[in-house]
């Protein structure tokens, strides 16, 4: 068998290596250029709500639950939440001011208006925000005020304070994992 040597074959060869190699370098490129998925996992501690226990007045080391709790912030009509035979409710704070204005409606819904209690609660607290990661981005800590840390009135008709204790109990709101204030009802 005779084989001749062509000098275009030595030629095709190497231009055909040469574009291989172009083409792995800009795959390598491209690959170390990208990023990974950021997403913030759900078991990722983000901004912490305020937490409240309620506790029973005549009796204030035993929890009681709170019946058709309705929590409405400042400036809204519907309930930013509605809790119902929980000992144990969960507040947010904004995180764009050092105040927070709630109604807490006691036996919200109720057919029979006199039955129905709306007390206000203003929150005032100083806020950290705190750098978590790329993909969460940052969450706000708060502080409970040294001085007055909330403020507590009755509705602008008055019907009297259903809430007739309350204490703060850690003012520093960093994680949802403790007891932040306790009332007494």
């Amino acid at each position: 068998m005779l084989y001749f040597y062509s000098a275009k074959t030595d030629f095709d060869f190497a231009m055909n290596m040469k574009k291989t190699a172009l083409l792995g370098l800009l795959l390598s490129i491209f690959a170390l250029g990208c990023e990974k998925d950021d997403i913030c996992s759900d078991t990722t501690p983000t901004t912490p709500r305020l937490i409240i226990d309620f506790y029973d007045f005549s009796n204030p080391t035993l929890s009681k639950n709170v019946t058709n709790l309705a929590i409405i912030g400042e400036g809204m009509e519907t309930p930013y939440q509605t809790y119902n035979g929980v000992s144990k409710i969960q507040v947010p704070l904004d995180v764009s001011q050092n105040l927070s204005k709630y109604q807490f409606v006691l036996n919200y819904g109720n057919s029979n208006a006199a039955f129905v209690n709306t007390d206000l609660m203003e929150f005032d607290y100083s806020r950290l925000q705190v750098y978590v990661s790329r993909a969460c981005g940052y969450k706000t800590l708060f502080t409970l005020s040294d001085t007055t840390p909330f403020i507590h009135t009755d509705a602008a008709t008055p019907d009297g304070l259903w809430m007739r204790n309350i204490t703060v109990v850690e003012p520093a709101i960093s994680s949802e994992n403790e007891t932040h204030l306790t009332i007494s009802f």
